[in-house]
């Protein structure tokens, strides 16, 4: 789950280029990884790649933060 989050993330979202890697811990909208647009892109990969629906009170950044963070919330929806 989390090596596939990560790879989307580098491969489809990144802002710039991530030269040493991404790192579960990194925090993705604090450090500039990810934009705005971005992260509801990674929403609608989520949904459909863990097939779940993010309700839009779940939309809140403890959630996203990071992909650590990310895979604790899709863990609590499977």
């Amino acid at each position: 789950m989390e090596k596939t989050i990560i790879k989307h993330i580098e491969n489809e979202l990144a802002v710039e280029v991530i030269e040493d890697g991404l790192e579960a811990s990194d925090d993705l909208l604090g450090s500039g990884i990810v934009d705005s647009l971005g992260m509801m892109k990674l929403v609608s990969f989520i949904e459909e790649q863990f097939t779940i629906e993010v309700a839009p009170e779940e939309m809140v950044i403890d959630n996203f933060m990071t992909v650590k963070n990310i895979c604790e919330y899709i863990k609590t929806k499977l």
